[in-house]
């Protein structure tokens, strides 16, 4: 069996002009939010064997805060900056071609990619995954290449931990 997490990044900014969209921080209450839903994690499953993030400066401040409250090495952390894309592509490829020695993982990434994501290989429909919202979906495969439409068992949004 396989469990996959898949985290939106937290709330970024848009008050700094002339910055790339790549390069958009975090607010400060996606901060908190972040905070929140890593904690809320730590304490409800098991820490996931690998985590991966999109190279966007949102996204990856996200997964950094993930890693402090979880205790995952940040040396640790994967950066893939093809998941700083907004279809769901680059997100099956990047867990079609994880390590099958890793039962469970965990990817930050962004907002059109997860939700086409969780809706097709979940079995809960999903409307919208919101900042710093966890996806949870265990998959009966013992290959990650062979993944199909899995189990999804956790659907956890900031707005219900505050």
């Amino acid at each position: 069996m396989k469990t996959l997490y898949i985290v939106r990044h937290a709330k970024s900014s848009w008050e700094y002009s002339g910055i790339e969209d790549i390069d958009r921080p975090l607010k400060k209450r996606g901060i908190k939010d972040a905070h929140l839903m890593s904690n809320f994690l730590a304490k409800t499953v098991d820490k996931p064997d690998v985590f991966i993030s999109s190279s966007a400066n949102r996204a990856l401040h996200t997964a950094v805060i993930f890693c402090e409250n979880l205790s995952y090495p940040h040396a640790n952390l994967q950066i893939k900056r093809q998941l700083y894309s907004f279809s769901d592509g680059y997100l099956v490829k990047t867990v079609n071609a994880l390590d099958d020695a890793f039962n469970s993982a965990i990817i930050f990434s962004h907002d059109h990619g997860i939700n086409t994501f969780v809706n097709k290989f979940g079995n809960t429909p999903i409307a919208h995954v919101t900042t710093c919202g966890i996806v949870g979906i265990q998959f009966k495969e013992k290959h990650w290449k062979n993944i199909r439409k899995g189990k999804t068992f956790m659907v956890e949004f900031p707005k219900n931990h505050k």
